[in-house]
């Protein structure tokens, strides 16, 4: 009957012909450091690519996001005063503070001074947008309200009452300036593009002592969103 192989003192294999087959713990260890030395190397490759993919739509994003904002400002930097509107570089918001001209108290109507206003204003933005329009993920027409509602104190009240209130107004606009004959040819963009959001009050503007800033919290803003963003989310989504 064949011996049965063992375990010597020392860890070698021993045989029953007498002969052993030694294998050094150390070369097993080795063995299994260089394995996942290699695993570890692969992965670290994986996420610097990944991460360099990140990093080059981050540094487009910035130069897109520059570019849209210049665009903006050079063709809309000598009409901004006369329409009580800015635009913020960081959000690419043009935003109109002067909700009182714009509308009525409560009311969602839009005023035939602002009429002439956004018949100025919206063709042009269009065409500003038209060569971005690859990296624009959605225009948003925004509607903020001020947090205060007549002499309500009642804080769920106000603030849905006045979600309503932003929403028609924001709805208002975007009705308004999809009629315009200018825009025509821009129509079917729009329908996919350009939506119509109330915030209610819940994006107020401060004044530099903290307090509300009742009328430039009360506004309508045309916001571009691009899709670095979207770009982003699906590169995270491939590496899992």
């Amino acid at each position: 009957m064949a011996a049965r192989p063992g375990f010597t003192r020392s860890g070698a294999i021993t045989r029953g012909d007498g002969e052993s087959s030694w294998i050094s713990v150390s070369d097993l260890m080795a063995g299994l450091m260089m394995v996942f030395l290699c695993i570890a190397v692969a992965m670290m490759r994986s996420v610097m690519i990944e991460r360099e993919k990140i990093r080059t739509i981050a540094m487009s994003y910035k130069e897109n996001q520059l570019a849209i904002y210049e665009s903006l400002q050079q063709e809309f930097a000598p009409d901004l005063a006369r329409w009580g509107a800015t635009i913020d570089r960081d959000t690419l918001t043009v935003a109109f503070n002067n909700s009182d001209a714009m509308f009525d108290t409560g009311e969602a109507a839009l005023s035939a001074s602002y009429q002439i206003v956004f018949e100025e204003f919206f063709p042009r933005y269009m065409n500003v947008l038209v060569p971005y329009q690859d990296s624009v993920d959605a225009v948003r027409i925004e509607g903020h309200t001020s947090s205060g509602w007549g002499e309500s104190l009642d804080l769920n009240a106000m603030y849905f009452n006045n979600l309503r209130l932003s929403q028609d107004r924001a709805r208002s606009v975007l009705r308004f300036v999809y009629t315009l004959g200018e825009v025509t040819t821009h129509h079917a963009w729009m329908m996919q593009n350009v939506a119509a959001v109330g915030y209610s009050s819940s994006r107020p503007i401060y004044n530099a002592d903290g307090s509300e800033n009742i009328e430039q919290s009360k506004r309508v803003a045309f916001r571009v969103i691009t899709n670095s963003e979207t770009k982003i989310h699906s590169i995270l989504e491939e590496s899992f």
